[in-house]
Formats: structure tokens, C-alpha cells, sequence
């Protein structure tokens, strides 16, 4: 446990606000505007990682520097001790946040979030009245 805890320290550090679109580069965001997508999480970047078979663990104590309100962060292993790639596709952190960018839209628990908000109509509503107020 201990030797794998030391060996989680070595591994390359992803904070969501690496790929947030709400975020402008001086507030963190490392890729272009185009690729970011909206407010991911920890959950999903974990699960984004898992699914391009990369090892990785949350710390959801840690906190981003620049905004330490915003919580957690994920560990991502990208080259064993040895220096192979644990994915030949993903050789950067550049790549890794451009791919986990494509993927976290079309994650399962956001797709879920979003059908109710694009199911309720609700019209524009008027109720000012207009005209001249009485002093």
C-alpha cells in the first residue's frame, strides 16, 4: 500500500479546470476553448481515464491553487517506471486532456443531468405592467 501511494506521487496531475470552458487560460484552462467542455468533474475524468486504460486515482482533499474552492483533482499514470506508455494513443498531457475533453460529454451521469433541462419549455413570461409610477 505504502510503496503505491509513494508511486501515486510520481503521476501526472489533472485538475477539471484544465478542461473547463467556464474558465479563461489566466484562470487555469490549458486547451483551447473549441475542445474544453463545460464544468467536468473528478467522477467523470476518472471514468473518462478508465475508459482509455490509463491507471488513476481521485484526491478529493486536494484543491486547485488558483480557485481552492473547486475540489479534488485526478492522478493519471501515463508511462510506467519503465518509460513504456500505459497507451500508445495518449503520449502527452496535451493528448490526455484534448481526449478526456471529447469524452466527458458523453459521459453517462451528465447525459442524464441534461434531458430534464432540454424537456421543460417554459415560455417567456411578462409581467411588467409598464407605464408611469405614482411618487
Amino acid at each position: 500500500m505504502d510503496r503505491e501511494a509513494l508511486n501515486i506521487k510520481k503521476w501526472t496531475v489533472f485538475y477539471p479546470v484544465y478542461i473547463n470552458s467556464k474558465k479563461t487560460v489566466a484562470e487555469g484552462r490549458r486547451i483551447s476553448l473549441s475542445n474544453a467542455c463545460e464544468n467536468p468533474t473528478c467522477l467523470e475524468i476518472n471514468d473518462c481515464c478508465g475508459h482509455l486504460k490509463l491507471p488513476c486515482a481521485i484526491e478529493l482533499d486536494k484543491a486547485y491553487p488558483r480557485d481552492f474552492m473547486q475540489r479534488g483533482r485526478v492522478r493519471v499514470l501515463l508511462k510506467k517506471e519503465d518509460g513504456t506508455l500505459c497507451n500508445p494513443a495518449i503520449t502527452s498531457r496535451k493528448q490526455l486532456m484534448l481526449r478526456v475533453a471529447e469524452l466527458v460529454p458523453r459521459h453517462p451521469g451528465r447525459v442524464k443531468k441534461q434531458e430534464p433541462a432540454a424537456t421543460s419549455t417554459a415560455g417567456p413570461s411578462k409581467s411588467s405592467k409598464g407605464g408611469k409610477k405614482k411618487r
